[in-house]
């Protein structure tokens, strides 16, 4: 039975109403959809702001973090009175604030193969905001596997894609991205940096396509792939087709049940670096600190971005941005003792793989990276 609309939500969607293709009808659909939203950050914020505006009558959300500052530049959901909270409580005050007549179910949760069947399961539509491969891969195959569209957004500095992947219909995203590309190869929004409006683009177009699902109007983003670039504002559209071999959607399925998607990607090992070596690998502040107190013989290299060094940098330092340091090899001694550095310690790691496959046998990986040296050792530095 179609949910009914109160006085009060017939005022509150009145300007939906007013529209022919939604009216009475589509609000009630609205109203008795379920939609579940992977991630309460850049992308999750409008996406779950404005779904829980246009009436969507349950909402999940599923996050496993807590508000930083440094979310507040485009995770328009959260503020400074939240810092410290959940966020999904933090997101689910804000939307109950928005509209108190939606339910809203919080997950204070990674997002994994053990859970993922029995939390998607519940819910209508999956809208994928997350920032990381083995959570996209493992939203799309949950989707095929349940029969759900699963709509896709992604961001990175100026650049946004979105489209929305079912199976039924359509190519899957394995169908347009079969493999993951090799760990730590493409930078994550907090490595790179991105433009804190754009996720409002981007999450505003993926929560569009939920509500025309629902509805069932328009024309969805199904076979089409949207790249918007907010330098030049422009929109472009790349045509993509099932894939009759992809392992999960195609004619002959390899994929029949959820994977490990952490070892899919990569993400748990690294190809030059042991588990076990980890520690001896990793040097705390405190104890690079100590090293240049005494005037042991080590050269700090830096593997930021140029104007990274513009918000802090340890005196001293030599920069070689990661993606030039495999062609400037040259410029280093492999006898030397090198401590890598970066804004938080991931960039680092991956130059340390680069060196150690090069020969160079002497290095260490500064742990929690230059913000980690402001906070515990200079804290005339900026965190950032």
């Amino acid at each position: 039975m179609m949910a009914e609309l109160s006085h009060e939500e017939i005022l509150r969607y009145s300007r939906h109403l007013l529209i022919p293709e939604v009216g009475m009808e589509g609000q009630r659909k609205l109203k008795a959809a379920s939609i579940l939203v992977i991630g309460t950050g850049g992308l999750g914020s409008p996406v779950a702001l404005y779904l829980a505006a246009a009436g969507i009558g349950r909402i999940g959300i599923i996050d496993y973090d807590k508000v930083e500052y440094s979310n507040l530049q485009r995770q328009i959901i959260h503020g400074s009175s939240t810092l410290g909270k959940l966020k999904v409580e933090s997101a689910k005050t804000r939307m109950m604030d928005v509209n108190p007549e939606i339910q809203i179910d919080t997950y204070n949760e990674v997002f994994t193969s053990e859970n993922a069947m029995r939390i998607a399961g519940d819910y209508d539509v999956v809208i994928d905001c997350s920032d990381n491969f083995p959570t996209r891969y493992l939203s799309n195959d949950v989707c095929v596997l349940l029969g759900k569209p699963n709509i896709y957004g992604s961001i990175f500095r100026f650049e946004g894609q979105a489209s929305v992947f079912y199976a039924k219909e359509g190519p899957c995203y394995r169908c347009l991205f079969p493999e993951p590309p090799p760990p730590n190869i493409v930078p994550t929004c907090a490595e790179g940096g991105v433009l804190g409006i754009l996720p409002g683009t981007i999450g505003t177009i993926q929560a569009t396509e939920a509500i025309k699902h629902v509805l069932g109007i328009g024309e969805l983003l199904i076979g089409k792939l949207l790249i918007y670039n907010a330098l030049d504002m422009t929109f472009e559209y790349v045509k993509l087709r099932k894939n009759s071999a992809c392992k999960i959607c195609g004619m002959h399925p390899e994929i029949t049940e959820l994977i490990d998607y952490d070892a899919f990607c990569g993400v748990p090992g690294r190809e030059h670096v042991e588990e076990n070596q980890e520690a001896i690998l990793e040097i705390s502040p405190r104890e690079l600190a100590d090293l240049l107190k005494r005037g042991e013989n080590v050269e700090l290299l830096d593997v930021r971005e140029p104007h990274e060094l513009e918000i802090s940098m340890i005196e001293g330092s030599k920069n070689i941005p990661l993606g030039q340091l495999p062609s400037r090899l040259s410029e280093l001694d492999s006898a030397r003792y090198y401590v890598l550095i970066c804004r938080s310690g991931v960039r680092s790691r991956r130059a340390m793989e680069i060196l150690l496959g090069a020969g160079f046998n002497r290095i260490k990986n500064l742990t929690g990276g230059i913000n980690a040296w402001a906070k515990e050792v200079d804290p005339s530095l900026a965190v950032y």
